[in-house]
C-alpha cells in the first residue's frame, strides 16, 4: 500500500491501477510530482496513452454484469468495510494530502471527513434505491419503477481535493451497481491510489473501480469512447464546458461543475467580528484552493466596509502560513505549484494596476526559510465590479471588499455575475435572510455560514456558469444521476376474456 512518508528524500512512482492492480500502462510519458511546501520533487506519475485508457475502461466494462447483479445491500457492506478503512488509515492519507497538494494537514483531515460522509450517505444505498409502486392504475393493472445503473462511469477531479471530490463520485456510483474510472489531477494523484488499494481490501472486485492518470489525451477517449455511460467532472468552467459538450455529443450522461467567484454579503446589523472570522477562514482556507472560498465580501454601507477592513487587516497579516507536514496548528499553506503562485500574484499586480486599494499586499510577505511555493494572504478594498480581480476566479489567497449602499445593490452584484456557485450573507435579521436566500441566483446559499457545503444527504453544485448539466453531485441528485429509472406496467389476466381483441386507439387504464 502506498505510504505517505514525512521525509520527501525518496522519490516514489505513482502508477494506475486497472482491473484491481497496479498498473505501469503503455504511455511513454510521465510528469514529475512536486511537495510544494519545499519545491523538491517527490516522484513522478505515468500518464495514460490512448491504449491504457481504453484498458481501464474495458476493465470497467467487464466487471460491470456481475458487479450490477450483486445485492443493493452486499454492494452496502463493501461501503461499510472501505469507510472503517479510511478511518483506520486517515492520518496516513492526511499527510499524503499534505505532501502532494500543500494544504495543512488538519485541512486535509477536513477533507476527508467530508469524503467519508458521502461514503456513509452510499452504505444506506438499499434504501436510496427503493423505486415506488401504484396497486390498480387500472383494473387488475399494476405499475412499479426501478432504479438501474447506467454502466461505466468515469470521474475527472481536480487538484485542490484529491480525497473528498472523487468521494463525492465513485462511492454513490459503485454503490448504485455501476463500474468507475477515476481520473485524478496529475498534481496531487498518490491518494486515489491509496482508495483504490483501500476499497480491495474492503471486497471490491477487480475492475469495478479503476484508477487512470493522464491529462488531456486521456480525457478526450474517456469522453468520446462508447463504453463510457456517464462522467462526473470538477474543474475550470473553460473545461467543464468542454467536457459537457464533448461528452454530450457522444451520447453520455455529463454533470460538469465549473468556476466560482462566490459572494458573502455582510448586512450593517452583523457582527463584524463575527463575519472577519468567517472571511478568514473561507477566504484564505486551503490558500483560497476551493471552488467554495469566499473571494469577495460585499460590504453594505461604508460604515460595514470600514469596520470590516479594521478587523480583517491584522489577521490577513498574521496569516499562520507554513509546511503542514513539519508544524500543526498552521492557517494556510502553500499554493500547488510555481506556475499557479505565478498566476496569483499576477492577480495582485493587476488589481493594484486596476485601482484597487491593496489594504494587504501578500507579495510582501517572504519565507526565507521555505523554499515552496508560498505567498502571504491579500485583502483589497474598493474594488469595483468591472475588474477583473472581481470578475476572474483567482483560486488563490485573495479577498476583494466591494462597498455597496443597500441590500438591493447586493443582491443585483451577485445575481449578474456569470457565476453561481456558492454565495452567504451574515446578518441578524430574519426576513432579510429569508429574502436573500428566495432573492439570490445562486446554488448553494448560507445565512452565517461562509462556505454552504451541503451535508452528503443533499446536493451540491451550482448555477449559471458554475454548473452544467441538470443534476448535482452526491444526495439524492448523485443517485439520480447514476441511475436509470425504468418503470413496469403490468397486468396479470385470469383467463382470456371473452370478446376480447386487439385495440388500435392510445391505451386508456379502465
Amino acid at each position: 500500500m502506498a505510504q505517505a512518508r514525512e521525509s520527501d528524500n525518496e522519490e516514489r512512482v505513482v502508477r494506475h491501477f486497472i482491473n484491481g492492480r497496479e498498473a505501469a500502462g503503455s504511455g511513454k510519458r510521465s510528469l514529475p510530482i512536486h511537495n510544494p511546501a519545499s519545491g523538491r520533487i517527490i516522484g513522478t506519475v505515468n500518464l495514460a496513452d490512448v491504449a491504457t485508457t481504453r484498458q481501464a475502461i474495458a476493465a470497467a466494462r467487464e466487471a460491470l454484469p456481475g458487479w450490477s447483479r450483486v445485492t443493493p445491500l452486499n454492494r452496502a457492506r463493501v461501503m461499510f468495510r472501505f469507510r472503517d478503512l479510511v478511518e483506520q488509515h486517515a492520518d496516513d492519507i492526511s499527510r499524503l494530502i499534505t505532501m502532494e497538494h500543500g494544504k495543512v494537514f488538519e485541512d486535509a483531515r477536513g477533507e476527508l471527513t467530508r469524503g467519508l460522509e458521502v461514503v456513509e450517505f452510499a452504505c444506506g444505498i438499499p434504501q436510496l434505491l427503493k423505486g415506488e409502486h401504484s396497486l390498480n392504475v387500472g383494473t387488475d393493472v399494476d405499475s412499479h419503477s426501478m432504479m438501474q445503473p447506467v454502466g461505466v462511469c468515469a470521474g475527472i477531479t481536480p487538484f485542490n481535493f484529491p480525497a473528498m471530490v472523487p468521494m463525492w463520485m465513485f462511492p454513490v456510483a459503485i454503490a448504485c451497481g455501476n463500474t468507475f474510472v477515476l481520473k485524478p489531477s496529475e498534481k496531487d494523484p498518490g491518494v486515489s491510489l491509496y482508495l483504490a488499494e483501500l476499497l480491495r481490501e474492503a471486497g471490491l472486485p477487480d475492475g469495478v473501480f479503476n484508477v487512470l492518470h493522464g491529462d488531456k489525451e486521456a480525457v478526450d477517449v474517456l469522453l468520446t469512447d462508447p463504453d463510457v455511460a456517464a462522467v462526473s467532472f470538477v474543474g475550470s468552467t473553460p473545461i467543464a464546458e468542454y467536457v459537457y459538450s464533448t461528452g454530450c455529443a457522444h451520447g453520455k450522461r455529463v454533470q460538469a461543475l465549473g468556476g466560482a467567484k462566490n459572494h458573502l454579503v455582510v448586512m450593517p446589523d452583523a457582527d463584524p467580528e463575527q463575519a472577519a472570522s468567517a472571511l478568514m477562514g473561507a477566504g484564505y482556507g486551503s490558500a483560497g484552493e476551493r471552488c467554495m472560498a469566499i473571494s469577495v465580501a460585499v460590504a453594505v454601507g461604508d460604515r460595514v466596509a470600514d469596520a470590516l477592513v479594521e478587523e480583517l487587516r491584522p489577521r490577513v497579516e498574521g496569516l499562520r502560513i507554513g509546511d503542514g507536514l513539519a508544524e500543526r496548528g498552521l492557517e494556510m499553506g502553500p499554493l500547488i505549484s510555481r506556475e499557479h503562485l505565478d498566476k496569483v500574484t499576477g492577480y495582485v499586480a493587476l488589481g493594484i494596476e486596476e485601482g484597487a486599494e491593496a489594504v494587504v499586499d501578500g507579495r510582501q510577505r517572504t519565507f526565507p526559510e521555505l523554499d515552496g511555493y508560498f505567498t502571504g494572504g491579500t485583502l483589497f478594498d474598493r474594488v469595483t465590479t468591472d475588474m477583473r480581480i472581481y470578475r476572474e476566479e483567482i483560486f488563490g489567497p485573495v479577498l476583494c471588499v466591494v462597498r455597496v449602499p443597500d441590500y438591493d445593490t447586493a443582491v443585483r452584484i451577485v445575481n449578474e455575475h456569470e457565476f453561481g456557485n456558492g454565495t452567504a450573507i451574515f446578518t441578524r435579521d430574519g426576513d432579510a435572510a429569508r429574502q436573500f436566500s428566495q432573492d439570490i441566483q445562486v446554488g448553494m446559499v448560507g445565512v452565517n455560514v461562509p462556505i454552504p457545503v451541503p451535508m452528503a444527504f443533499h446536493s451540491f453544485g451550482g448555477w449559471k456558469r458554475s454548473l452544467f448539466g441538470p443534476l448535482h453531485m452526491h444526495g439524492p441528485d448523485g443517485v439520480r444521476f447514476y441511475t436509470r429509472m425504468k418503470t413496469v406496467t403490468a397486468r396479470w389476466p385470469k383467463g382470456v376474456r371473452a370478446g376480447a381483441g386487439s385495440e388500435f386507439f392510445m391505451p386508456t387504464m379502465k
